[in-house]
C-alpha cells in the first residue's frame, strides 16, 4: 500500500508542476491546488483500505490459527497403532494450533474398516486405513470426503501411479496413498535364469537347468497377469451395499484368447510347476510370488537371490505384452464432517500420516512398502531388492476391486483344465474362444 501512495503522490505532483508552465498563475494555482485536494483524497482512501487489508489479514489469521475442539478417532491395523501413536504425538508438536482436539486410535484392519464404515458412518472412525478394493463401496455409502485440492496436487505428484489411481474414482481424488506393496513379482536365481526380462527365456533357461518355474494358473489373482497383460478387462461394477450389479469382461475375445494360449503353453513346459509359494516350492530356478515371501527366498537362492519385474511374453498373434495383474494398496480416508475446521485438522493428519517421511519411517518400522516416489528411492528401500521389483511392476497393473467369491472357484477351474489336459497349448482357437465363453458368461451372471 505504502508503495501506491507514493506512486500517486508523485503522479500528482508532476502533473501540478506540468499545469504551472500553463496558462495564467491563477489558473496555475487553482490547478495545483485542486490537485493536491486529490492527492489528500486518494491517500485517505489508500490509507483506509490498507487499514482493512490488515485488519483482514488480523481476522484470518486469528481464524487459521484457532481451530476449536473436539475428538478425532482414528483406525489402523493392530501392527502400527503404537507407531501411528507416535506419528501422531510428533504431529500434535508441530501444530499446536490444533492443540484443541483429541486423537485416539484404535485398531481396526484394512479389510474390516470398509465393512464398518459402511454399516454406520456416523459412528465410524474419522480417518481410517482400508484395502483400496473397497473405495468404491466407501464413495457411494459417503463414508470418504474429496481430498483437498492443495493436498490432492501433493498426492498425485509425490506417489506412484499405480497408487494414486487406486485412490482415486471417477477422475476424483478420493484417499491418500499409504502404500504400493501387495502385488507379485519374479524371484529368480540368477545362477540359472541369465535374463529375466522375457517369459520364453526365463522357461527355457529352467529347461536347460532342469529347475522348475513356478506360477499358479489357477489362482484369479495371478491368472490375470495374462489377461490384463493381452489387453483383456474382467472388472465388476458394485452398488452401496456391496451387491454386484455389472461385470465389464472381455475374455471372450481375441486378447482372451491370446492370454489363455499363453497359460497353456507356459503349462506345457516341463519346468512348470504349479504354485506360488515359495516355502512349498522345490528345485526352483524361478517362481511369481509376492514380497511376503522374500525371506524364504533369500534363505532358498542365497548369493544368488534375485527380483525382477514380471516378464514380456510371446502372444500366438506374434506380438509382445508385458504381463500385468492385480496391485493391491492401502488407502487412508478421512469421513465427511459438518465441522469445517474439524476437517481441515483431519486432512492435516491425514497429509501427515501418508507423508514420505512418514511413510519411510513406517517402512524402517513394519516393512510396509511406500506409495511415495522419493520414499521408494531412498537408499533403505532400494536395498529391498524386493519392493523395488514390485515398485517396477505395479506400474503395469490394476488395482483390484470387488470380485464375487464364485470368481475366485470358477478361475480356479478354468487353470485346472489346462493342469488336467483337458485344455491342451494345441487346442484350436475355437475352443479356447468356447472355454471363455463359458467362463464369461457365468461371471456375467454372479451380477444381478
Amino acid at each position: 500500500m505504502k508503495k501506491k501512495l507514493v506512486s500517486v503522490l508523485m503522479t500528482a505532483a508532476m502533473g501540478a508542476t506540468l499545469l504551472a508552465g500553463c496558462g495564467s498563475a491563477q489558473e496555475a494555482a487553482q490547478t495545483a491546488t485542486e490537485t493536491a485536494e486529490t492527492v489528500a483524497e486518494t491517500a485517505t482512501e489508500v490509507a483506509e483500505t490498507a487499514q482493512d487489508a490488515t485488519q483482514e489479514a488480523a481476522e484470518a489469521a486469528e481464524e487459521i490459527t484457532d481451530y476449536g475442539t473436539g475428538d478425532i478417532k482414528v483406525w489402523v491395523a493392530d501392527n502400527v497403532v503404537d507407531f501411528t501413536n507416535e506419528q501422531i504425538k510428533a504431529f500434535q508438536d508441530a501444530h499446536p494450533e490444533f492443540s484443541g482436539y483429541t486423537f485416539t486410535v484404535e485398531a481396526v484392519g484394512e479389510g474390516d474398516a470398509a465393512g464398518n464404515m459402511i454399516t454406520d458412518v456416523e459412528a465410524g472412525a474419522d480417518i481410517y486405513a482400508f484395502a483400496q478394493d473397497q473405495i468404491a463401496r466407501l464413495v457411494t455409502a459417503g463414508a470418504l470426503e474429496v481430498v483437498e485440492d492443495s493436498n490432492a496436487e501433493a498426492v498425485k505428484a509425490e506417489n506412484d501411479a499405480g497408487a494414486v489411481g487406486a485412490a482415486t474414482v471417477g477422475g476424483t481424488l478420493y484417499a491418500y496413498p499409504l502404500t504400493s506393496d501387495n502385488g507379485y513379482f519374479l524371484y529368480y536365481d540368477k545362477s540359472v535364469v541369465t535374463d529375466p526380462s522375457t517369459l520364453e527365456g526365463i522357461i527355457a533357461d529352467c529347461e536347460a537347468a532342469g529347475k522348475n518355474f513356478y506360477f499358479e494358473i489357477n489362482s484369479g489373482w495371478y491368472q490375470t497377469a495374462f489377461f490384463f497383460g493381452a489387453g483383456a478387462e474382467l472388472t465388476y461394477d458394485t452398488d452401496d451395499s456391496g451387491n454386484f450389479t455389472k461385470c465389464n469382461s472381455t475374455y471372450a475375445s481375441d486378447a482372451g484368447v491370446v492370454a489363455l494360449k499363453k497359460i497353456a503353453e507356459v503349462a506345457s513346459s516341463k519346468a512348470f510347476q504349479n504354485g506360488s509359494a515359495i516355502s512349498n516350492a522345490t528345485n526352483v530356478g524361478a517362481i511369481v510370488d509376492g514380497t511376503w515371501d522374500a525371506q524364504a527366498a533369500k534363505d532358498l537362492f542365497g548369493d544368488n537371490y534375485a527380483c525382477a519385474k514380471l516378464p514380456t511374453f510371446e502372444g500366438a498373434d506374434g506380438k509382445t505384452y508385458q504381463m500385468s495383474g492385480f496391485g493391491g494398496f492401502k488407502l487412508l480416508g478421512v469421513k465427511p464432517q459438518e465441522d469445517d475446521l474439524k476437517l481441515a485438522v483431519c486432512d492435516a493428519l491425514a497429509a501427515f500420516l501418508s507423508s514420505e517421511e512418514v511413510q519411510l519411517a513406517r517402512y524402517n518400522a513394519v516393512g510396509w512398502g511406500p506409495s511415495n516416489l522419493n520414499a521408494q528411492k531412498s537408499d533403505a528401500v532400494q536395498a529391498d531388492e524386493a519392493l523395488s521389483a514390485l515398485a517396477d511392476q505395479l506400474q503395469y497393473t490394476i488395482p483390484q476391486g470387488q470380485y464375487p467369491g464364485d470368481y475366485w472357484s470358477l478361475a480356479t477351474s478354468l487353470g485346472d483344465s489346462i493342469i488336467s489336459g483337458e485344455i491342451k497349448a494345441d487346442a484350436s482357437d475355437e475352443d479356447f474362444m468356447k472355454a471363455l465363453t463359458d467362463f464369461q458368461t457365468t461371471c456375467e451372471s454372479y451380477a444381478k
